[in-house]
């Protein structure tokens, strides 16, 4: 369940007016249910509570500590990819044993740190990461567990800057030398190389990639096994696609029914890495219309928020659902649709103040009429939308704020013009 919803015309996000918050707070602004994120949650851990699973959610995907915080009240550990993703994980009061350490580039000093932490698994992605940590491990006294990450080469259909589990990826090494790296150091004593990690991407629409690459990944865990290794736990990653449109990817429980039934006796722990399925509909990104303008056949309503704060749509050319926060009951919207038509309405592109082309939300998009003054929502914001934000065009970063039933607070005040140069001076 996602709470945000019409009553009587007004978007409410859980039981708050979302004018009160942009009246309060100001726009643009982040808005986040902390029901939705725990309701996402408690689905993934109920559709996997038949195996061994650790829900590890990505920080990446939207890190405020104050949102770690309710996903480790709840159960969650964490999916981390850098040193400060783990000082956010533990100020948030993660259990360092439920924290597992991705990313292809970690230095000297982010992998002593994690070590230090007692973090459960590093994912490897390279021999020379795994010798690098093999060094460490033995420099600091410390014992680490490690998974390597595998590439099953499952595209799973998603935009080419979201797919790693091809061969020509920077991410993990090969199906065919996963074998060659477990003979050469998958005895040593400083680090156990007791797991395998697979992450495909983001964005999955089907279940039928993830399904197919457990398939491909068994085989090799037995023939692991098979030689003495001792494989206890395999991280299957995340990427599982959200609902930007209505209705368009699978549930958690869906891709449990494929996926569960193949990981039964298999004497294997599982990890997940959940970001975007947890997230995305968690937030929204509130905005005012500055003005109208019509250019040739183009009519475009021009917004106070910028390609600054949320990214996705001119770095992925990803769409995000756009809608007045209050209409007339006749254009309530009934889901959430790239291509629609409104009768009575208007189409626009919606279009940031940024000074670059690639400044926009929406192109040619029915929307219902609207003027200056009037606030708008984007939808399913809450993933890589503030993780991504940067202060372009010297623009402050915005407030995030965290709606809890009839209650609000500021877990992130706006930041000020004196923030923008505070490490300059």
């Amino acid at each position: 369940m996602d709470c945000f919803e019409y009553r009587r015309g007004v978007l409410f996000a859980e039981d708050v007016d979302v004018h009160t918050i942009a009246e309060t707070v100001g726009t643009p602004a982040y808005v986040y249910s902390k029901a939705t994120f725990v309701n996402h949650l408690k689905k993934l851990q109920q559709a996997y509570k038949d195996l061994d699973t650790t829900i590890c959610y990505s920080v990446k995907a939207c890190g405020n500590v104050n949102i770690l915080r309710v996903m480790a009240e709840h159960g969650s550990g964490f999916d981390i990819v850098s040193g400060g993703e783990l000082f956010r994980a533990m100020k948030a009061g993660a259990d360092p044993a439920k924290i597992v350490y991705a990313g292809v580039g970690k230095t000297d000093r982010e992998i002593t740190d994690a070590l230090k932490a007692g973090i459960g698994y590093f994912n490897i992605e390279s021999e020379q990461e795994l010798e690098n940590l093999i060094r460490l491990a033995k420099e600091s006294g410390k014992t680490a567990k490690a998974a390597l990450r595998v590439n099953p080469d499952v595209d799973p259909g998603t935009h080419k800057h979201i797919t790693t589990g091809v061969k020509e990826t920077k991410f993990g090494v090969d199906i065919e030398r996963a074998m060659a790296v477990f003979k050469k150091y998958g005895k040593d004593p400083a680090v156990q190389l007791c797991a395998v990690h697979v992450h495909l991407g983001s964005g999955g629409k089907t279940i039928d990639p993830y399904c197919a690459a457990v398939q491909k990944i068994l085989p090799v865990i037995e023939a692991l096994r098979t030689r003495g290794h001792a494989i206890e736990m395999l991280d299957l990653g995340g990427g599982f696609g959200a609902d930007y449109e209505s209705d368009t990817v699978p549930s958690a429980a869906d891709y449990a029914k494929g996926i569960v039934p193949l990981l039964k006796d298999k004497k294997l722990r599982l990890i997940l890495e959940p970001g975007k399925s947890v997230c995305a509909n968690a937030g929204v990104l509130l905005m005012r219309v500055l003005y109208r303008k019509t250019g040739g056949s183009k009519s475009f309503a021009i917004v106070d928020a910028g390609m600054n704060d949320l990214i996705r749509p001119a770095l992925y050319e990803a769409f995000h659902f756009i809608w007045p926060c209050r209409v007339e009951g006749r254009f309530v919207p009934r889901g959430k649709q790239k291509n629609m038509t409104i009768e009575g309405g208007e189409v626009v592109d919606v279009v940031g103040p940024i000074c670059e082309g690639s400044d926009f939300f929406a192109k040619d998009r029915a929307m219902p009429p609207v003027k200056r003054g009037d606030l708008l929502c984007i939808f399913t914001a809450g993933a890589y939308g503030f993780t991504m934000s940067s202060n372009y065009n010297a623009r402050p970063m915005l407030p995030e704020v965290l709606v809890d039933g009839s209650q609000y607070k500021v877990i992130r005040r706006r930041q000020t013009y004196d923030d923008l140069i505070t490490l300059e001076l």
